[in-house]
């Protein structure tokens, strides 16, 4: 019997704590969601990143990816549930994007 009560509350001490911390979850989401960093486009704090110049039609273009480190969470959220052209769709969870949120704008739980 205390073996078997030993064995629950170490199988429940080990669920309770994780080995990383929700800084670098959050962290490890947004330099590689599924496959393609949000830094890349965004840049390693969030404010935007020149990708690419291009000529279009004589024009030179720069393409690259916005600030979103001054956009409430619902605008946030859409951005990363909805197509947007030039974004890669990550299908993330709704505790993915709150990490990424809070791990961009640095609140706390």
């Amino acid at each position: 019997m205390k073996l078997f009560l030993l064995l629950t509350v170490c199988t429940y001490l080990s669920a309770a704590t994780s080995f990383i911390t929700d800084e670098e979850y959050a962290s490890s989401l947004y330099k590689n969601p599924r496959g393609i960093g949000c830094n890349n486009c965004h840049g390693d704090s969030g404010k935007g990143k020149l990708v690419a110049k291009y000529e279009q039609k004589g024009v030179m273009k720069n393409y690259g990816g916005s600030d979103i480190t001054d956009i409430g969470f619902k605008d946030f959220y859409e951005a990363l549930d909805t197509r947007i052209t030039g974004m890669p769709r990550y299908f993330l969870t709704k505790d993915e994007i709150e990490a990424l949120y809070r791990y961009l704008h640095k609140v706390k739980k």
